[in-house]
């Protein structure tokens, strides 16, 4: 089952995103938001977040990744579906991210490419871009973009 990570998680999802070759930094910040599902042993699973842009418009998908014996099952699907509609519900309205090595699966959801300037430019606050232009690593990505869905908001 899905749920919020907390502070008592970060170890863990560290060790399982690096495990998955994934950015760990800054996973304790506010601004990103995390899930974790956990196995019947308690081992991490499957992951997937977000870090919402300091304009509140734009987010930045990360950490999305299940365990090698879970891909294929449409798992990574759920999640990154998951992280979209929690970050619309978070009043986003662009999603963004890196990905050089999984385009076709961010294609499914509807991702297409974009710059990596691009997506800086939108997110120049974003943990993970402050510390892919500290280290060089910003033109060497592959950044993806896509719209989200308009979240209606009511008031009585």
């Amino acid at each position: 089952m899905l749920h919020r990570a907390t502070s008592a998680d970060l170890d863990d999802l560290a060790a399982f995103l690096r495990t998955a070759d994934l950015t760990v930094a800054a996973l304790a910040e506010p601004a990103v938001r995390l899930w974790l599902e956990r196995d019947q042993d308690g081992a991490i699973s499957a992951t997937t977040g977000f870090e919402l842009g300091d304009d509140g418009e734009h987010a930045l998908v990360r950490s999305v990744a299940v365990r090698p014996d879970l891909r294929g099952t449409g798992a990574g699907l759920r999640l990154a579906g998951f992280a979209l509609d929690q970050a619309a519900d978070a009043g986003a309205h662009e999603a963004w991210l890196f990905s050089r090595r999984s385009g076709g699966f961010w294609q499914k959801l509807g991702f297409g490419p974009t710059t990596t300037q691009a997506l800086a430019a939108a997110l120049p606050d974003a943990h993970q871009v402050a510390l892919f232009r500290a280290t060089g690593q910003l033109d060497r990505e592959v950044a993806w973009h896509r719209p989200l869905p308009v979240r209606a908001s009511f008031t009585a």
